[in-house]
């Protein structure tokens, strides 16, 4: 009976100092992952947009809705012809329904006005042509040489955009990425300790933006990602 207890003790003696053991490695191993860092990384880049939208909004005015819309439709055909002799296709020009305004039956203004309708037209050049479109915005002074009178609208804006995003992620996600391991890096050097794996990753969204006010053919490209790494010592 004596030895019997003694062996009975011994294992559970045994079996507290195992258990102890495995807590405080779990205790231990707990610990070390808990110790993590938080970084982010940053990929920019500049790219040259591949679309242009260009408006080239005019008015034409008049007693006889008749005759004016006779004049909006032969500016339109000039307009067109301009556009194609300088390279631009039938399927990169569209034209609007011209939008008439009855002057004498605007409510809103109590001064006379000398004509009865004013009617705007919209011929948009939608191209890949970014170059040659540019060039042309920058000629658009031959249009008023021939009578157009084109009229600047916050409405109509020449946008310039990039559509190719696709080509570019992963190289610039691998890069943000890059660039978040390296500041783990220095964060674990400066602690005495080693990155370990990755514990969350999280992308940012990708932002395209004009380079600046000056050349909005030039987009900036930038994308964040944010990423947490374990601290082993």
């Amino acid at each position: 009976m004596k030895t019997s207890s003694i062996i009975s003790s011994g294992i559970i003696a045994i079996g507290l100092l195992s258990l102890g053991l495995c807590l405080k490695s779990g205790l231990n191993s707990f610990s070390t992952r808990d110790r993590v860092v938080d970084v982010r990384g940053l990929a920019e880049r500049e790219v040259n947009a591949n679309k242009v939208t260009w408006p080239i909004v005019f008015k034409e005015v008049g007693n006889d809705l008749p005759t004016v819309y006779a004049k909006v439709s032969s500016t339109n055909q000039e307009i067109v012809s301009f556009l194609k002799a300088n390279g631009i296709s039938d399927a990169e020009i569209s034209t609007s329904a011209p939008e008439v305004e009855n002057l004498q039956a605007n409510r809103y203004n109590s001064n006379p006005v000398p004509y009865n309708y004013s009617v705007q037209s919209v011929v948009t050049v939608s191209s890949n042509k970014v170059t040659e479109v540019h060039n042309l915005i920058n000629r658009q002074g031959e249009l008023l040489s021939k009578g157009i009178a084109i009229t600047s609208s916050y409405q109509y804006q020449t946008t310039y955009d990039y559509t190719d995003l696709n080509s570019i992620k992963p190289e610039m996600i691998a890069e943000a990425t890059k660039n978040a391991r390296e500041a783990a890096k220095k964060f674990a050097d400066d602690s005495d300790s080693h990155i370990g794996k990755i514990k969350t990753a999280r992308q940012g969204q990708f932002t395209i933006e004009n380079r600046d006010e000056f050349t909005p053919f030039i987009k900036k490209v930038r994308v964040v990602t944010s990423l947490t790494y374990y601290l082993e010592d």
